[in-house]
């Protein structure tokens, strides 16, 4: 992440933290307190804030008056350290570290909140102060004033993703620059054949052929360059733009795909493909077509201007006349349209967000009979894009045909002024014509760049929507300086150790004060009622989610110091709802494994008790599963992915509700591969029905984000305690279904007796 501070301030940081003290997040402060570029630090860990300035090491404890406040000025960005009575610290830096300087903030807020004993009363921004909405720890007031971005200045952040192709913007600059020069040259070659052609030949006088073939050739050989530059720079720049919009549409998935699952929780499926897709779309039709466009239109105005100048100055300024009131109008319209556009990219994506859902879960709304819901929720989202449309159309309607109108007076003006000065002997009638010529080239392009401005908001508006995913940072961040994983014994050994861990879903806390230790090689089983804390323990050990107190370590080592796929790529995960994707049966196996060979992915297949139906299928491992597995029961679904994640050999199996889905001969099945799979192995499952984990080396009964019990089945059925009321309990449910199975063979035998069904 700093690649460019010198060696000795990383490996001082390395030597400043203290035993157990983990980075959270980092910043290079490269500016001093004159503004002059000087390398510095400003590291977050889980206890302190660690600096190094002006050569010197200073760092502060964490504790709840402390405030860190962020603000940036004229390209600067500020961070300042504030205690309840004084200003401690500042620091200074380039804004292209912005997005690190906001991370840092955040997580730094998060961390004082993590200290508050009262946990489930609603907190401050750590930032500004202003109250936390129930179960979030965005603050909307910062969050707001964060992401807006202020006007079209947004476009000029693509600059980013243009500047690898700077040498072909160049040659098309250029070349847009020659093909407009070329465009001009027809009207002044009309000035001396008014004046000195056909005026003169009307007058009587002898038509000069040879110069007439001169004047002739000037025009065509003008409109044959101005056509042959212009095709080579629209192909140019349009393949030019159509790499550019393919980096971003890249670069905004890689980008999501590295987000954590908090991100995704409050987003719609729809939302992101629509701004992934059609906003990428837009900003190619934008750079390819209109920006260029503009560009031609700048530079048309300002050639001509200097043209109509030189020919006659008085004149030039009437043909300006109407510029402050169409430059007034673009100005007035502007942020009605801008806005315009964002709510239109918003009530889009509720359009999407319809056919995500619908199209997906087709069979649940068939079953239920609810096509005629689904079309009406589809109806009311068309129909609340087709009023914003319409709302902004009426803007715009107005505003295209009074820059015309315009346009038009302005014209209107000149024939008229223009009329007067030959009348007067100032002009001739080859000046007027020419300037009637490059009047109308002039108005041509000004009522074009009053129309560009609808596409420009429009782009930008899809600019900000992707730079909303870009900015946004992930809750689990790399580690600056990763540890690597330990290549003894096939990998990490597997013990897992948790240090009074804590964990709040927003102000919500779901674990609390969590001490336990799994040994290498240990199944553990998770068992409590719902909502006790089982899944969101296995998320945190996947590192789906970071603690926000406390530490998980694996092996002696904070998972937070390992990279986040070197680290996952330990763990086999098997989900209570199996996901598969479309393709074939070996890909979806082989998903943690593209390299994996057939007898591999046939192996992992036969342990998961899947190869005899995956034979039965038309073409075996070949067979096409359908979006989602849908092709496959539920139980096949379930094998399949225990297959997935047997493939990578895990050093950790986690098993979140893996039997849940499937009937009892096939759990039966599941259980005699697992029963082998699961030695030496650090294995933890999670089951509602507590006799699948009999097996299982120890119990850990979980109560409200708290371990209340642990210990193997039988010692804990002995001490009659949590576990033993939950196995009762489960046991009393599972009599009386028994009971109600028993009676209703009863009713159904009386009413068919034997030999007579």
């Amino acid at each position: 992440m700093h690649q460019n501070l010198p060696v000795e301030i990383t490996s001082g940081l390395q030597s400043q933290l203290l035993t157990h003290e983990n980075v959270q997040a980092s910043l290079s402060v490269d500016l001093d307190a004159q503004l002059r570029f000087v390398p510095g630090l400003l590291a977050l860990t889980d206890q302190r804030l660690v600096s190094f300035q002006d050569g010197v090491w200073q760092s502060w404890p964490l504790a709840a008056d402390l405030v860190l406040r962020h603000s940036d000025h004229a390209g600067v960005g500020t961070l300042e350290l504030h205690n309840a009575h004084t200003r401690l610290a500042r620091w200074r830096y380039t804004l292209v570290a912005d997005p690190q300087a906001l991370r840092l903030v955040k997580l730094f807020g998060q961390r004082l909140l993590s200290q508050d004993t009262h946990l489930d009363e609603p907190g401050q921004c750590p930032t500004c102060h202003a109250p936390l909405p129930p179960d979030s720890d965005e603050c909307a007031v910062c969050t707001r004033e964060l992401n807006t971005v202020p006007s079209t200045w947004v476009l000029l952040r693509l600059w980013r993703f243009a500047k690898p192709y700077q040498g072909q913007l160049l040659t098309g600059f250029l070349l847009m620059l020659a093909s407009t020069a070329a465009t001009l040259v027809p009207p002044y070659l009309t000035i001396p054949l008014m004046d000195e052609v056909l005026i003169p030949f009307q007058s009587g006088k002898q038509i000069d052929v040879g110069q007439v073939k001169w004047l002739l050739a000037g025009l065509l050989g003008s409109a044959l360059l101005a056509w042959s530059l212009g095709w080579v720079r629209t192909w140019l720049l349009a393949l030019v733009s159509e790499r550019i919009a393919a980096d971003l549409r890249t670069t905004a998935f890689e980008h999501l795909l590295g987000l954590s699952l908090d991100y995704f929780g409050a987003k719609r499926t729809g939302d992101l493909i629509a701004r992934i897709g059609s906003e990428t779309d837009r900003i190619s039709v934008f750079l390819s077509l209109h920006a260029l466009d503009f560009a031609t239109d700048v530079l048309m105005l300002l050639m001509t201007s200097t043209i109509l100048f030189s020919i006659n100055p008085w004149l030039a300024l009437v043909t300006l006349l109407p510029l402050p009131f169409i430059a007034w109008m673009i100005h007035a319209v502007r942020d009605r349209l801008r806005t315009g556009f964002e709510k239109i990219d918003r009530v889009w994506g509720e359009v999407t967000n319809v056919l995500a859902d619908t199209i997906p879960g087709i069979r649940v709304v068939k079953a239920f009979a609810q096509e005629r819901r689904e079309a009406d929720r589809f109806h009311a989202a068309n129909q609340a894009n087709l009023a914003v449309n319409d709302r902004l159309n009426k803007t715009w309607s107005l505003f295209t045909p009074t820059v015309s109108l315009l346009t038009d007076i302005g014209l209107l003006v000149v024939w008229a002024f223009g009329i007067w000065q030959v009348s007067k002997g100032q002009i001739t009638v080859g000046v007027l014509i020419a300037f009637l010529a490059y009047i109308g080239r002039f108005y041509t392009r000004l009522d074009s760049m009053s129309r560009i401005v609808s596409v420009t908001q429009k782009a930008a508006a899809g600019a900000k929507r992707i730079f909303d995913i870009l900015d946004h940072v992930s809750n689990v961040p790399e580690p600056t300086q990763p540890v690597p994983v330990s290549k003894v014994e096939r990998g990490m050994r597997g013990q897992i150790e948790m240090k009074r861990i804590g964990f709040r879903y927003g102000n919500r806390a779901v674990i609390r004060d969590l001490d336990l230790v799994i040994r290498p090689g240990e199944m553990i089983g998770l068992v409590g009622h719902s909502g006790s804390g089982k899944s969101t323990l296995v998320n945190l050990i996947c590192r789906f989610y970071d603690v926000t107190d406390g530490s998980i370590q694996v092996d002696g080592t904070d998972i937070r110091r390992y990279a986040v796929a070197d680290y996952r790529r330990n763990i086999g995960l098997v989900l209570q709802e199996p996901f598969l994707f479309f393709g074939t049966i070996a890909e979806n196996i082989a998903y943690g494994k593209p390299d994996a060979t057939r007898r591999e992915i046939v192996a992992a297949a036969r342990a998961a008790h899947a190869h005899e139906f995956i034979l039965r299928l038309p073409q075996g491992y070949d067979s096409l599963v359908g979006e989602r597995g849908q092709g496959l029961s539920g139980g096949e679904r379930q094998r399949i992915s225990i297959a997935r994640a047997l493939l990578i050999d895990p050093r950790i199996l986690i098993l979140d509700e893996a039997t849940s889905s499937v009937d009892t001969e096939t759990e039966n099945e599941i259980q005699k591969a697992l029963d082998n799979l699961v030695q030496g192995r650090t294995t933890i499952a999670i089951a509602h029905r507590l006799s699948t984990l009999r097996k299982a080396d120890r119990l850990v009964v979980m109560d409200r984000g708290r371990v209340v019990e642990v210990g193997p089945h039988d010692e804990l059925m002995a001490r009659e305690g949590a576990y033993w009321r939950l196995y009762q309990a489960q046991l009393r449910r599972t009599e009386s279904e028994d009971e109600g199975l028993s009676l209703s063979r009863s009713v159904e035998h009386s009413a068919h007796p034997a030999g007579n069904p």
